[in-house]
């Protein structure tokens, strides 16, 4: 009997033959020797049937087919992918298959998709089942992935999460997309300057889009506000800022803007007025801070650090990644860890050594050898069995031998990742730094200063280094001076008025909006205070560059250059439609939450069929819900008033006239249909219909807008009658029902 080895792609697949010695013959779509036979999956083989499958009519959208959720979801080949999965089923169903090890990406999607062929596809039931999990794609890593594959039943509960995940985020696409569509794309497409739009709805796709529309707001409302901060100055040119502490008079004072300074500069003057000209330094107490490397790269880190240092977005990011990972450069790197485990920390001398033969790495290689610095490793914080839950963060592997071959860009990333993981081998870098405080009638003048002693591991990380000091912080010679001033001494003082203004927050980078999703809509700057909070992301490591990605293509975002996101008007218009029918989408909060649920199943704290129980009756509700809205002219005339207050920000003034008509004979709302244009008031008798169509020509949006206004068209050429004449007409809606003004001289 033979072992079937299922992987990701043909590259991997080459790989686990050459670990496992097979010299099999290259087949039609896999490898195959007298032991082992080797295929792969290329991505997604199968996938899930659109809703015209179960039903032809589902494949107009109306509101009559909503919401749709099956009792039994379909699955259907890719037709582009059909040759490969033919060749899969057929080696997963053949009777001399002992055993088959799923290998495919070692994540919540690679799970999927390999199980998904396997649904589709059957087995030899006769076949014991293995999953095998590697961490990189070296020869070492892979055997030993087969040497302890687990049984595939140990992933179930991970796989119960992969298709709770794609069912979720198919039954919000398809529903929420079609019934606002349906509702509302006229409107925003007006509002958009398009005559119609469609409007795509995703779980996380439309909560980034409002992360990105609120932070747009927020700076185009942010008004400058002058404050007014006073600063001491004595000895030589030594600056001290007034910060009101607790025991201040202005503690908590409405007359301070975030107790930087006064908001008028008369309480500013008059606060001047009432210091000694002579303070009273109360300290000036010197310290060695020590600052230890960061934490090690995972994708989101990395990703926001390429931003960041070599503008390029998160998916040019994870591909160099995935690249690395490929040329068995680095491992996984679809991982949200980023520390290490206890069983790494055994071996990882062979990451570090292997690493010598790099010449911007040979001297901290060498540093890191001579003190033996990977022996404590363990006692770290770079070491958390509890905070990797799949994979462990982002390494080299050591393995150099592709190095040579890297273009750039990738020799830059994996330099970044290398040089991020020796730092964690160096001791602390050391800064000498003072904090001095300085008062006058009860009230507090502060500044600091420092400076680097010894650079510890900035030496390996090869970055200057950077004062987190809050304030006027100043450097060596300030340092100096503050070291020569005499606790309990006054000295004399020139008091200042200063003129600043309040700032804006900054926009979202493409960087800076995945650490924001990692950390459920939270942009924390601090790295170190990112790893304090409890984690409840948006999406996950796998998806987040895609899903910017594809707001950026379907044209909701736009990203500059630098990598810097602003919403478009449709965006923009989107945003809107959102916020009134399905404001939920839009919080971070609530996605985070259903993510965080997908986890539980994982975890199995919770069963998919709870998990989908609880879908579901959010789909029905707000699909109802939204129905109702759409159908609102109060809902369409919000939107409209919404966007007006938008349009100045794209350069347009003013916005477009919504295309909105009523009815000739009961005066209620027309809309698109099927076919032509009804009357909302339907429902309660009316009979009015426009066909698209008139005698065997379809009318042109021109002349729609004419007879639904009430007005005559021009002339209209190329009309047949039932007998195949041609004849030329103007038309107007009378009664109720077209009217033809036959060409003066023509036929009638």
């Amino acid at each position: 009997m033979k072992k079937l080895f299922i992987t990701e792609k043909p590259s991997v697949a080459m790989e686990f033959a050459h670990a496992i010695g097979s010299g099999g013959k290259r087949m039609d779509g896999y490898f195959e020797d007298d032991n082992y036979v080797i295929t792969w999956c290329l991505g997604h083989l199968v996938t899930m049937s659109y809703p015209d499958k179960y039903d032809p009519d589902m494949q107009e959208w109306s509101m009559d087919t909503l919401p749709f959720i099956p009792a039994h979801y379909r699955y259907e080949v890719i037709p582009e992918s059909k040759k490969q999965y033919d060749t899969v089923a057929k080696l997963l169903n053949r009777p001399d298959i002992g055993a088959i090890y799923y290998a495919g990406d070692s994540g919540r999607e690679g799970e999927y998709i390999q199980r998904l062929v396997r649904q589709m596809a059957g087995r030899n039931m006769g076949a014991k089942e293995f999953r095998v999990w590697i961490d990189s794609q070296t020869n070492e890593e892979i055997r030993r992935g087969i040497r302890e594959a687990a049984p595939l039943s140990k992933y179930d509960a991970l796989s119960e999460s992969a298709y709770a995940r794609a069912i979720e985020d198919y039954c919000i696409g398809i529903n929420y997309s079609r019934v606002l569509t349906v509702a509302l794309g006229r409107d925003v497409g007006a509002a958009a300057g398009q005559q119609r739009a469609t409007l795509s709805v995703g779980r996380v796709m439309s909560c980034v889009l409002g992360m990105v529309v609120k932070r747009e707001r927020e700076i185009r409302e942010n008004i400058k506000i002058p404050y007014f901060p006073v600063t001491a100055t004595i000895g030589d040119g030594i600056e001290f800022r007034f910060r009101p502490g607790k025991g201040s008079s202005y503690y908590g004072e409405e007359d301070l803007y975030n107790r930087k300074g006064f908001l008028e500069r008369k309480k500013a003057e008059q606060f001047v007025g009432e210091m000694e000209t002579s303070p009273l330094l109360e300290k000036a107490d010197p310290s060695v801070v020590k600052k230890h490397a960061p934490l090690l790269f995972n994708l989101a880190e990395l990703q926001a650090f390429c931003t960041k240092n070599y503008h390029i977005s998160p998916d040019k990011t994870l591909q160099i990644a995935q690249s690395l990972y490929e040329k068995k450069l680095t491992t996984y790197p679809r991982t949200d860890a980023r520390v290490l485990t206890t069983a790494m920390c055994k071996v990882i001398h062979v990451n570090i050594l292997g690493l010598s033969s790099i010449e911007e790495l040979s001297s901290s290689v060498a540093f890191i050898r001579e003190q033996g610095a990977w022996k404590d490793l363990e006692k770290t914080r770079y070491v958390d069995d509890s905070a990797v839950t799949d994979h462990y963060a982002i390494i080299p592997t050591g393995k150099t031998q592709a190095y040579a071959g890297l273009d750039g860009l990738e020799r830059q990333v994996y330099l970044a990742i290398c040089r991020r993981f020796l730092s964690i081998f160096y001791p602390p870098a050391e800064f000498y730094h003072v904090e001095a405080l300085l008062t006058s009638k009860g009230e507090s003048f502060h500044t600091s200063a420092e400076y680097l002693l010894s650079p510890g591991w900035l030496i390996a990380a090869g970055t200057k280094p950077e004062s987190n000091v809050d304030g006027n912080t100043g450097g060596k010679e300030k340092a100096l001076l503050l070291r020569q001033l005499s606790v309990g001494q006054r000295y004399l003082a020139r008091y200042d008025v200063r003129q600043e203004v309040t700032k804006p927050p900054r926009r979202y980078t493409t960087g800076s909006m995945v650490l924001a999703m990692e950390n459920a809509g939270k942009l924390i700057e601090d790295e170190e205070l990112r790893e304090q909070i409890k984690r409840s992301g948006i999406g996950t490591s796998a998806t987040r560059a895609d899903t910017i990605k594809k707001l950026i293509s379907i044209k909701y975002l736009q990203c500059s250059k630098e990598q810097v996101l602003s919403p478009t008007l449709l965006g923009e218009a989107v945003f809107e439609a959102l916020d009134i029918c399905v404001p939920s989408l839009l919080s971070p909060e609530m996605t985070a939450s259903w993510e965080k649920g997908l986890q539980g199943i994982s975890d199995g704290h919770i069963s998919r069929e709870q998990y989908l129980e609880k879908l579901y009756k959010s789909v029905i509700h707000t699909v109802s819900a939204a129905k109702t809205y759409g159908s609102s002219p109060e809902v369409k005339t919000s939107l409209r008033e919404r966007m007006e207050r938008v349009y100045p920000f794209h350069g347009k003034g003013k916005a477009p006239a919504a295309e909105t008509y009523v009815c000739p004979l009961c005066r209620k709302e027309v809309r698109k249909g099927k076919g032509g244009f009804y009357c909302t008031g339907r429902p309660e008798g009316c009979e009015f219909f426009l066909w698209e169509s008139w005698c065997q020509k379809r009318l042109s949006d021109a002349n729609v807008k004419a007879l639904l206004s009430g007005k005559k068209t021009a002339l209209i050429k190329g009309f047949k009658s039932k007998a195949g004449t041609a004849f030329s007409a103007r038309l107007q809606i009378k009664d109720g029902r077209i009217v033809p003004e036959f060409e003066k001289g023509g036929k009638k």
